[in-house]
């Protein structure tokens, strides 16, 4: 793949695969955080990932040295604040409903956009702008604030969301000597290192303790059953598969134009909220999806429309 698509249908296909791929990664984690401690799942999980990786490197045969880099400091700052990102969510995922907690999470695309623009020097349209206002309205809809969803869990999912969107402007940034590969590689050896010491100095239980998010935090590590196994692999998976699109379709597509479609997270953890937790959503949770989702293909529309014009006449403005 080009470091710089002309395809920007190719990005928002990528991000819609991955947002979708990575809700199975939030299922499980939800689905483990009763009986595992948060280290230990994430060690199973980056070990799987890493497996992938190396796989799609075979497959594809774009060679191992991909993965020599000399932005060391880079790669260090990234896996850092995506380590901080990934531990503020799961904490706060293990204690709020699914569904509240990825409607929080979408913040992330606000700060993309906000970021893209200050950061990046991206051009963000009127359009764009309204797009992302719209489904931001969805998620306010979602938090239902006055209903105390603000709470402390809460807050760390602001700062995992804000964390996230730092580390896609960092993916933008070294687009142009490290792939999808080398920066999830990296990502996934970061948490092996930080899991293993997380593990050998409180993987004991000495530190074990009732109040929710340090339980899960502190908690012994156990041997899973078999039966719990399918967790374990399919969180693996997902990360690595969707966490390579992801990266993919920020590496080659406007990030202010990719965050809109990460939105597909929210009918998906939808949907696992029913199948698998048995939580339907009210009618105030129905109006909030369609706000996202709307959003959403608003900007499809908007997009596709955009690149027919491009095909006889030279694009003028921004979306």
């Amino acid at each position: 793949m080009t470091p710089h698509s002309s395809r920007p249908l190719t990005g928002i296909l990528l991000a819609l695969g991955g947002a979708a791929t990575l809700s199975v990664n939030d299922l499980a984690i939800k689905a483990l955080s009763g009986s595992y401690a948060l280290h230990q799942i994430i060690l199973i999980r980056a070990v799987i990932t890493i497996a992938v990786v190396a796989l799609v490197i075979e497959v594809s045969g774009t060679g191992y040295r991909q993965l020599l880099t000399r932005r060391w400091r880079e790669h260090l700052f990234r896996v850092s604040i995506v380590m901080v990102s990934n531990v503020c969510y799961f904490l706060a995922l293990s204690v709020m409903p699914l569904a509240d907690a990825v409607a929080t999470a979408f913040v992330s695309p606000l700060f993309v956009t906000l970021m893209s623009a200050v950061v990046l020097g991206e051009k963000v349209g009127p359009r764009r702008w309204a797009a992302v206002a719209v489904g931001m309205l969805g998620v306010v809809v979602m938090l239902r604030p006055g209903a105390g969803v603000l709470q402390p869990a809460a807050i760390l999912v602001l700062i995992s969301a804000f964390c996230y969107s730092t580390s896609h402007m960092m993916t933008r940034r070294m687009r142009d000597t490290e792939s999808a590969m080398t920066l999830n590689f990296y990502v996934q050896i970061g948490f092996i290192l930080v899991s293993t010491a997380m593990g050998l100095w409180v993987g004991d239980g000495h530190r074990a303790t009732d109040d929710g998010l340090l339980e899960f935090l502190f908690r012994p590590w156990v041997v899973p059953p078999v039966a719990d196994w399918w967790a374990f692999v399919a969180t693996g998976l997902a990360v690595g598969i969707g966490g390579l699109m992801i990266s993919q379709a920020y590496r080659t597509t406007e990030a202010a134009l990719i965050a809109p479609f990460e939105y597909a997270g929210m009918p998906m953890a939808i949907f696992w909220g029913v199948v698998i937790f048995a939580t339907w959503p009210d009618l105030t949770g129905w109006v909030g999806i369609a706000l996202i989702c709307g959003a959403g293909l608003y900007t499809l529309w908007r997009e596709t429309l955009r690149r027919k014009e491009v095909d006889v006449a030279t694009p003028s403005g921004d979306l």
